[in-house]
């Protein structure tokens, strides 16, 4: 009875740090949606306010850092672990430093969008909303592999940065050739190629946690591009890539149904787990 008590505790520990990664991430993607559609969307009255929330946000997103860390640092002292658990200890401490670092650009991505605002005659440019829309989708991707612990969608997410590199460079090439025309176009023009850097970022830090989510889930370490391998069962018109499985036989991944489809928000994925974020709270 007393080991059965113990197990279930153990489990119960594990258990709440996930839903402190989940939470955390729910909040950070909050903070970044405010600041994204704040930058997109300079002309309207509907997110003027939405920078101050984002700074709002930034002390509770530390704050939760802290504590995961705290947490983990915990489950450590314990002693023994499984493979399992000792991955996942392993991946939650350098998850929330990626999450930190993203709340961190999300309030450059704002400060930018304030000082936009103030600037006279500032043109989005063509590019910028695609570019924080393939953003959006690679953070909410990830985070819907860490509630649902899909390498699938983990993977689907390294294939998707080099579209965001893309993007940064057609719109540097874009802002480079216009500023170099009209000199009244500078001051804005650094300000939008400042935030396509901060998407980039933004992106390479949802790649980690990614792969950090394939390390937890399957072991495997595939920075750098190790692990990766072209999967047989896609058409030459799809590409792209997919890991390798541990077990011979076993099929790539099995997603979940709720995994299927892209959304622009993980809060999508699975509400009951944490509640959403409130800025008023923070």
């Amino acid at each position: 009875m007393a080991s059965t008590t113990a197990g279930l505790t153990e489990a119960v520990l594990y258990d709440t740090l996930v839903n402190y990664l989940v939470s955390m991430a729910r909040t950070v993607e909050g903070a970044m949606n405010r600041a994204l559609d704040a930058l997109t969307s300079l002309d309207s009255a509907r997110t003027c306010a939405l920078p101050g929330e984002v700074f709002l946000l930034e002390p509770r997103i530390n704050e939760m850092e802290i504590v995961i860390d705290e947490h983990a640092i915990r489950l450590l002292r314990r002693g023994s672990f499984s493979d399992d658990e000792m991955r996942l200890i392993v991946a939650a401490l350098k998850i929330t430093n990626d999450l930190e670092r993203i709340g961190d650009l999300a309030v450059n991505l704002a400060q930018g969008a304030v000082s936009l605002r103030e600037m006279p005659g500032a043109r989005i440019p063509e590019e910028l909303a695609p570019m924080a829309l393939a953003v959006r989708a690679m953070v909410s991707k990830s985070l819907g592999a860490l509630i649902f612990r899909n390498v699938e969608m983990a993977t689907q997410v390294l294939e998707s940065d080099d579209v965001v590199d893309q993007y940064r460079d057609r719109i540097f090439e874009n802002l480079l050739a216009s500023m170099t025309q009209q000199a009244t176009l500078v001051s804005s023009g650094m300000q939008f190629i400042l935030a396509t850097r901060h998407l980039e970022r933004i992106a390479d830090h949802a790649s980690n946690i990614a792969e950090d989510i394939i390390f937890w889930v399957r072991g495997l370490d595939v920075r750098h591009g190790r692990g990766l391998t072209m999967r047989p069962d896609r058409s030459e018109g799809q590409g792209g890539s997919a890991i390798a499985s541990e077990t011979p036989g076993e099929s790539p991944v099995a997603a979940a149904p709720q995994a299927a489809a892209v959304i622009e928000n993980s809060h999508a994925f699975d509400a009951s787990v944490t509640p959403a974020c409130d800025p008023e709270r923070a």
